[in-house]
């Protein structure tokens, strides 16, 4: 994810429909300009303890602010919001008029298998955000590495019933698992397993379309912008280090 950093900032530049946000936008709540810049570690957003965020909430904020969410990687298995974190003073600096939020949510392990929890843990950080008083808009993109990425354009094209993404920026995140490529290679069979749990797959491909972003994007879906290597014949599911 590192070395692909340096592509995505100026990347997401064009590819965001969210959009900059404008000097006239800055200006349109006045008892909300003075609000100075806070860092809010560790924020419980749900019941269960892998739920939690930092908070990255920029000076002058108003309810025109945009928000970023990253989404670490690790193989739906493992990983946690540390993995990301090195991306938001890049967003900072990029960004100065935008909050940030880094997110952790629930693992996944074969008896709670990483869908739906763990699109329902995007769900319950965004409504968390919406009920908050932090001072900033209900507009997000997301950006994922990895099953992260898989976890964020899932959610964005299928579950975001509000339309609150307007962007996607998915860093090798798998999207097609109907794709042969997947579903014929033996490390396949293992990864389902915490995907899905303990379904055969090959007698419910409907399973496999519905954990698929791919197979869920419409014309009402948000832009996305995708990165991934020029080597390798297939994304290793379970590589933990691509987070």
């Amino acid at each position: 994810m590192k070395s692909m950093t340096r592509y995505m900032i100026p990347m997401l530049l064009l590819i965001l429909s969210f959009g900059c946000q404008s000097t006239e936008e800055g200006q349109n709540n006045t008892a909300e300009s003075h609000l100075a810049a806070e860092e809010i570690l560790n924020v419980q957003y749900g019941e269960k303890s892998e739920q939690k965020m930092d908070i990255y909430l920029p000076e002058g904020r108003n309810s025109n602010t945009k928000v970023f969410i990253l989404v670490h990687g690790g193989g739906w298995t493992g990983g946690s919001k540390a993995d990301t974190a090195y991306v938001i003073p890049m967003l900072k600096q990029q960004f100065p008029g935008y909050a940030i939020v880094n997110i952790d949510y629930r693992l996944a392990s074969i008896q709670y298998p990483a869908f739906p929890k763990q699109v329902q843990d995007i769900e319950e950080a965004i409504q968390f955000l919406k009920r908050s008083n932090y001072k900033i808009s209900n507009n997000y993109a997301l950006i994922g590495a990895s099953a992260g990425a898989h976890i964020a354009m899932l959610y964005s094209y299928r579950f975001d019933t509000h339309g609150d993404i307007k962007a996607v920026c998915s860093i090798v995140g798998p999207s097609d698992f109907t794709d042969p490529n997947y579903k014929n290679h033996p490390y396949f069979h293992y990864g389902a397993q915490y995907l899905i749990g303990n379904i055969n797959y090959r007698e419910h491909p409907e399973v496999v379309e519905t954990v698929s972003p791919a197979m869920q994007v419409k014309t009402t879906s948000p832009p996305t912008i995708m990165f991934y290597g020029g080597q390798g014949p297939l994304l290793y599911l379970l590589h933990r280090g691509a987070g």
